[in-house]
């Protein structure tokens, strides 16, 4: 069992929504619309129209720029369009919309900042039985994982409705929508409204990384920053930038290290309820080290804190270091300042096993 099954109420077991005020949205339209995202996006545009989704951008050294989701929309000229919502915050990265703009080239797009004319949602806390069932896992030798959407043609895993996307990213996540600026949701009516923390609360205890804070721009991996897992990644696509580093980890590379949920408390002992966490705030991109607590060699590495919030926190670290936490053979350390702290992984529950895969490459 997951050591976060404690938690997971701490980000309001009530169906919830918030707005989340560091998302922008930049619209993308035109005939040849489909076509451009195709060679830029780490995933393959869907054929079908009302088929959102959620992808990625990198760079040519296959490391992330941005993970993104991608809503679609009815243009007023019937023309395709879509609606990319990403990470606004300042990053070592470009600016989505300059970056776009390198490469239409002569390609038919228009590509617009659109932040003006909408809010951006996320619902969690209610269970939508409309959507397909959970997904089967491929799994690559290198620890890459992959997943599986068995009747996605006859529904779409990520929703059919423009401006909405069912969140597949982790089991329970939820919806995101793209709401009328200063309009409320329609959901507001049978959810209670909360903080844009309590949603970082909730995916961090889903396990669920997002913008520039967990996924540094210029400077992730794809695969470690689970986009592979969160279904970001086609390995089987044509061409887009950072395709060939991409695939060749994908088949020959491994795959070390995981963004994971972390517990951070005083004690060495692991907390087994909210009062035993943390009770403060901690920066990002603190360093956690691991520290012999048995005979053996010392382990290799250094980890890092990205968001965290009530005690609960998502850190890159080496995913052999999670069992040997379990078996008391390690603890895992960080300071803030002068005060030493402990961090606990734990895989989520959703967390793909070889028991529901249904194909080994």
């Amino acid at each position: 069992m997951s050591l976060l099954r404690p938690f997971l109420a701490l980000a309001s077991a009530k169906p919830s929504i918030a707005q989340l005020p560091t998302r922008s949205v930049l619209s993308v339209a035109g005939s040849q619309a489909p076509e451009f995202l195709n060679g830029v996006l780490a995933s393959a545009i869907p054929k079908a129209p009302h088929r959102p989704f959620f992808s990625a951008i990198l760079n040519a050294q296959g490391r992330v720029l941005y993970d993104l989701f991608v809503y679609t929309d009815a243009s007023p000229d019937g023309r395709p369009r879509y609606l990319i919502e990403y990470d606004s915050r300042a990053s070592d990265g470009p600016s989505l919309h300059d970056l776009l703009k390198r490469y239409v080239l002569r390609a038919k797009v228009k590509i617009r900042d659109v932040s003006q004319d909408y809010d951006v949602w996320a619902a969690w806390g209610s269970q939508d039985t409309s959507v397909s069932s959970a997904p089967q896992w491929t799994f690559a030798p290198s620890g890459a994982i992959e997943p599986v959407w068995v009747n996605a043609f006859e529904i779409w895993p990520w929703g059919s409705e423009d401006r909405i996307i069912t969140d597949r990213r982790a089991s329970g996540m939820g919806s995101r929508m793209l709401v009328s600026k200063g309009d409320s949701p329609s959901l507001a009516s049978t959810h209670d409204v909360v903080s844009s923390d309590l949603y970082k609360l909730h995916r961090i205890t889903r396990g669920v990384p997002e913008g520039v804070i967990d996924i540094h721009p210029q400077t992730a991996f794809p695969m470690e920053s689970n986009l592979d897992v969160m279904g970001a990644l086609d390995f089987r696509k044509g061409c887009y930038v950072g395709q060939e580093l991409t695939v060749r980890t994908y088949h020959t590379g491994v795959v070390r290290k995981r963004i994971l949920p972390v517990l951070i408390h005083e004690s060495t002992q692991i907390p087994q309820s909210s009062s035993s966490l943390a009770q403060q705030n901690f920066s990002s991109g603190l360093d956690i080290h691991p520290v012999l607590n048995s005979d053996r060699p010392k382990p290799r590495g250094t980890g890092r804190l990205l968001s965290s919030t009530h005690g609960l926190g998502l850190a890159l670290l080496r995913t052999d270091w999670v069992g040997d936490v379990e078996k008391g053979d390690i603890l895992l350390e960080l300071k803030d300042g002068n005060k030493k702290w402990f961090a606990t992984p734990s895989w989520p529950d959703w967390w793909p096993t070889r028991s529901s895969s249904i194909e080994q490459e």
